[in-house]
This record gives C-alpha cells, sequence and structure tokens, in this order.
C-alpha cells in the first residue's frame, strides 16, 4: 500500500519528465544545438546520431607533434638578365670616345659604368644585384700600383743598358715576377669586386692571402707546362676551390665542388685538337668558343654559397657566333685602318711635297710630324673600336647568354644572412689593370 502511494505520488513529476524530454528531443531535430560549455563533448561522440560539428572532429586527423611531413622542396630559381644590348653599346661607345679625349684615364668610370649596367640588370629570384664600387678607387689603386711596378720596369730597363749580355738572363725573372704579381692581382682584384656587389642589402665577401693564391697558381703553372696543358683541368679546379673556399655571403661561406676529372672528360678532345687549331686558322675559333662554353658550365655547376647551388645548360656551341663576329669586326676595323692610313699618308705627301719613301728621313723631322699624328689618332681609334666590339660580344653578350641558362637551387636557404666582412682596397684592381690581368 506504502509502494502504491509511493508511485502514485511520484506519477506527476515521472510524466512531466517524459513531456520535456520528448519536447526538447523534437527542437533538438528541428534546430540542433550548438555544441556550448554545458554539453558534454564526450557523451556526444558516442551518440548514435552525432551532431555535425562533432562528425567534422571525428574526420580530422591528428598526428603527435614533430612528425608533420616536410614541406616539398621550392622549385629552382631563373635568374633574369634584363639589360638592352642598344643601351649598353650606347654607354660603351660614349666611353670609348672620352677615353680617347683623356688619354685613356677615363676607362676607370667605364668600367665602373658597365659593372653597374650588369649587376643592376641582374635579377635573382625577382631581386637585382648592385655594384657599389667607385671609379675614384680605382683611379687610386691603379696609382699606387704603378708606384710599385714602374721601379720594376726601371730597373730592369737599366740593367738592358748597363749589362746588355745579362738581358735575356734578367728577363726570365721578370717574367716569373711579373705572372707572380698577375696572380695576386687576379685575387685581390676578385676580392674588390665582391665586396662591392650586395644582393638584398648583404654584401659579398672575401678573405684569404692574395701571395698565397699566387704561389699555388705559379706551382700549379709550372706543372701545366710540364705535362703541355694535360694538367689545366687540376689547375682550374684547384684554383677555383681556394677562390671559393674564402668567399662568403654574408654569414654564408662558399664552396666549390667540381672536379678536375670532370673537367677533363668534358674537354680532351679539345685538348688533342689545339696543335692543329693553332696551324688552321679558322678552327682556332671554334676550338676556344666550345672550350670556353664547357668551363663555363662546369664553373657553373661547381659553385655552392652555404646551402644554395647553381646549375647551367649552357650549350657547347653557345658562343660561336659572338666569336666569329668578334672576328669579323676586326678584320674590317683592319681594313679601315690600313684604307685611312694610306689616304693619310697620300694627303700629307701632296701638301708636303715629300715623297712618301723620304717622309721619316732625318732631314725631313718637322714635314712628317703631321703624318706620326695621324698615324697615332688612327691607332688610338682602332684600339677603341676594337675595345667597343670587344665590350658588347664578349661582355655582354657572353654574360646575357650564360646567365639565362643558370638556374638557382634551394635558394630559402639565403633568406636569414646576417651581414659580414669587410671591405676591400682597389690595390689589387690596380695592379691587375697594370698587368693588363684585370676583368670586368
Amino acid at each position: 500500500m506504502a509502494v502504491t502511494s509511493v508511485c502514485q505520488r511520484d506519477l506527476p513529476h515521472a510524466f512531466a519528465r517524459g513531456i520535456m524530454q520528448e519536447a526538447d528531443g523534437n527542437r533538438a531535430k528541428s534546430n540542433p544545438p550548438v555544441l556550448g560549455p554545458d554539453q558534454s563533448l564526450i557523451y556526444s561522440l558516442t551518440a548514435t546520431d552525432p551532431h555535425p560539428e562533432v562528425a567534422a572532429v571525428n574526420d580530422m586527423q591528428w598526428a603527435p607533434i614533430g612528425s608533420e611531413p616536410l614541406p616539398p622542396p621550392l622549385p629552382p630559381t631563373r635568374v633574369d638578365f634584363t639589360g638592352n644590348r642598344s643601351e649598353f653599346r650606347k654607354l660603351v661607345t660614349k666611353g670609348a670616345l672620352l677615353e680617347l679625349v683623356t688619354f685613356g684615364f677615363y676607362r676607370f668610370w667605364l668600367v665602373t659604368d658597365i659593372r653597374r649596367h650588369l649587376w643592376s640588370h641582374t635579377a635573382i629570384d625577382g631581386d637585382a644585384a648592385e655594384y657599389t664600387g667607385r671609379a675614384k678607387e680605382l683611379l687610386i689603386g691603379f696609382l699606387f700600383a704603378l708606384a710599385i711596378l714602374v721601379p720594376i720596369y726601371l730597373a730592369y730597363f737599366l740593367v738592358g743598358i748597363e749589362f746588355e749580355r745579362w738581358q735575356g738572363f734578367a728577363s726570365t725573372p721578370l717574367f716569373i715576377g711579373f705572372y707572380a704579381f698577375g696572380q695576386f692581382a687576379i685575387f685581390r682584384a676578385r676580392r674588390y669586386r665582391l665586396t662591392r656587389t650586395v644582393w638584398r642589402g648583404v654584401r659579398f665577401w672575401m678573405d684569404g692571402s692574395g701571395w698565397a693564391y699566387s704561389f699555388r697558381a705559379m706551382a700549379w703553372g709550372l706543372l701545366v707546362f710540364l705535362t703541355l696543358g694535360l694538367a689545366l683541368p687540376w689547375r682550374e679546379a684547384s684554383l677555383e676551390r681556394y677562390k671559393m673556399r674564402h668567399t662568403h655571403y654574408g654569414d654564408l661561406s662558399g664552396d666549390f665542388e667540381g672536379d678536375g676529372w670532370t673537367f677533363f672528360k668534358r674537354a680532351w678532345w679539345l685538348w688533342l685538337l689545339s696543335p692543329i687549331a693553332l696551324l688552321i686558322f679558322p678552327l682556332a675559333p671554334f676550338v676556344y668558343a666550345e672550350f670556353k662554353a664547357r668551363e663555363w658550365r662546369w664553373w657553373l655547376d661547381g659553385i655552392r654559397i652555404g646551402e644554395v647551388s647553381l646549375s647551367s645548360q649552357l650549350p657547347h656551341d653557345a658562343f660561336y657566333g659572338l666569336y666569329w663576329k668578334v672576328i669579323g669586326w676586326w678584320m674590317l676595323l683592319t681594313a679601315l685602318f690600313a684604307a685611312y692610313m694610306g689616304g693619310a699618308a697620300l694627303l700629307v705627301v701632296q701638301l708636303s711635297g715629300v715623297p712618301a719613301d723620304q717622309m721619316f728621313e732625318a732631314g725631313n723631322t718637322a714635314r712628317s710630324i703631321p703624318m706620326v699624328v695621324m698615324m697615332v689618332i688612327g691607332y688610338f681609334a682602332l684600339a677603341l673600336a676594337i675595345n667597343i666590339v670587344m665590350r658588347v660580344y664578349l661582355q655582354r653578350d657572353i654574360w646575357a647568354k650564360v646567365l639565362e641558362t643558370v638556374e638557382v637551387h634551394n635558394i630559402g636557404a639565403a633568406a636569414d644572412v646576417r651581414g659580414s666582412g669587410e671591405l676591400a682596397s682597389a690595390l689589387g684592381e690596380g695592379f691587375a689593370d697594370g698587368l693588363d690581368v684585370a676583368g670586368f
């Protein structure tokens, strides 16, 4: 009886709870609630008809920390050269004319303008390089180099006059000394150019000893001489490795992974053809152009800056046309110079009345001065015209042809670089200019 009364007493409450649960269920079907802090996620995950957001959570894949897949490597970056050929030709033509007026001293400003043009129109990953060198630095370096080289030339000249029988003996140490100075100058000139090259606000720089490089180059040069040129690939690999291991971009160090054996396998047959090419002129430009193209590609494939590497697909015949165009221009300019000299001689003979074969005799010194002046002007004009041709074809055009085949791998490794290194003096450039071993 007591149990019955309890059940009857609790029945209204149970009935009310059933009605509320049914109402809640109907409301959930018509308008599913959003999970909130008052709902149990664990309970919802075990429900037979989970909430849509719970189903989305179920579809997510969870991975432990540290096991995420690495992103794929970035594709190689192309090197873009946007320089205008006509603009470059006007630049070097104007510079050549100013060189003629200033007796050659404008070349320091011309070299600076050429480098700024080439550097500023060369872009890697969308950012162009910058050349910060100044012509005044090159001029001062050249004057310092002259102060060292002129006494050496003078001493050799005096020895030759005083001891004529020793002149042949004196030429050997002079040649060795100038060769050593030349290799020192090549290393220091490269060091100067690198410290004036900036990309993305970070400067390249170089350490190492110029004299250590010079001695290394002399030893390899002797070996190349003794092997009739067969050791040249190993010489190039060794010297390039020394230069690159002392090359830096900010706090990234360089290296060179090219080896002499690879270079030898690419160009050994050119070594066999070289004696024939020296005897048959039309073959010589092809052999040299072939060698330079293979050398460029081998050199580019071996360059490393930190984790950044380069590669090139430069064709073996890329330079054939350029070298033959230079030869064609050289022959044309030489013919024009010969015609100019013939016309000048005829004009002087008619105006002075002195026969051409007597023009330079002792009694006709005064009358020969106009002819000498015209010869000097013609010679300088010929030299400057040839320089224009060589700068357009063998500097600008080779630069463009090489860069259009270059790819930069893992450029992201150069994203976080800190500036480092110090500026180098232009003394090496001065030596290189004075010894005629300077590059652009």
